[in-house]
């Protein structure tokens, strides 16, 4: 019988209250998905509280059993485009940990978000870009010596939220190894047309997110729950020549059978990874 989980990453929001990235990567593991993403949050995995033999025998873990495919945060929590410099240096400093430890890890990539602006006030498109370029500025450089890539993803929140401003914003700074990670959700609340976004991001696309959501509420739900189309998605990754393996970001309290329920339907649809 296929094992149609090998196809598909997961993503380990759901499981950060749950427990440690190292029994996620395992409970991940025994199912029989095909690699992991791992979000840095307190208590799951957090930089100040790991030395450097924990990071070493989570590697060694992901070696083995479960291949690290790229790390993450909650982005909510900072900004790097945020009108006071406290905030700024605040979240380039923990950011800078994020990525030393994603090279440890031997992560192929740390998702960062462009930053956010005050819905009722915003700054000035270009002074928001700016502090975007400077906060490149000093995660580039350290991406490229940890051996690991910044991966810019488009999030409703921030303040390049669709695909074209995102790769505007991205190839005005000029850096070819600075890639994005497109999350079809994100892409359906704010009314884009995912197949359209993946076409506009693939000269620098490197890994997709799924989940579910509809326009009306944000969520990252299991599938069946909202009301992103899926019906040629497979097709527009295949055009962008996207190889990569499709990773769930789905957000549940049980997320067990809800990811494996989501991989059936997205497998459904023609997306996913031949094992």
């Amino acid at each position: 019988m296929t094992n149609i989980h090998a196809g598909f990453g997961v993503n380990t929001y759901p499981y950060t209250f749950a427990g440690t990235a190292f029994e996620t990567v395992a409970r991940l593991a025994d199912q029989g998905y095909g690699g992991v993403e791992l979000m840095f949050f307190p208590g799951h995995l957090w930089p100040a509280n790991l030395s450097r033999s924990d990071l070493s025998k989570l590697r060694d873990l992901c070696e083995r059993r479960l291949p690290l495919v790229a790390v993450n945060m909650p982005n909510i929590d900072m900004n790097v485009a945020a009108a006071s410099e406290e905030m700024r240096d605040y979240t380039l400093g923990l950011l800078a940990q994020f990525v030393r430890c994603a090279g440890e890890l031997g992560a192929k990539g740390i998702i960062i978000g462009p930053g956010k602006a005050n819905p009722l006030f915003p700054m000035p498109h270009e002074r928001m870009i700016s502090y975007f370029y400077r906060a490149l500025d000093q995660l580039a450089p350290l991406a490229r010596e940890a051996g690991t890539r910044l991966l810019v993803e488009n999030m409703p929140f921030a303040f390049l939220p669709d695909a074209d401003a995102l790769m505007q914003a991205i190839d005005g700074y000029g850096d070819e190894a600075i890639h994005v990670i497109y999350d079809v959700a994100n892409a359906h609340f704010i009314g884009e047309a995912p197949g359209s976004g993946l076409q506009r991001v693939r000269q620098r696309l490197d890994l997709v997110h799924f989940s579910d959501t509809t326009r009306q509420v944000y969520k990252h739900d299991p599938f069946g729950r909202g009301d992103v189309p899926l019906k040629g998605l497979a097709e527009a990754m295949r055009e962008t020549g996207y190889t990569g393996i499709p990773m769930l970001e789905v957000i549940s309290d049980r997320p067990d059978a809800d990811i494996a329920e989501s991989c059936r339907q997205l497998h459904q649809a023609g997306i996913g990874r031949l094992p």
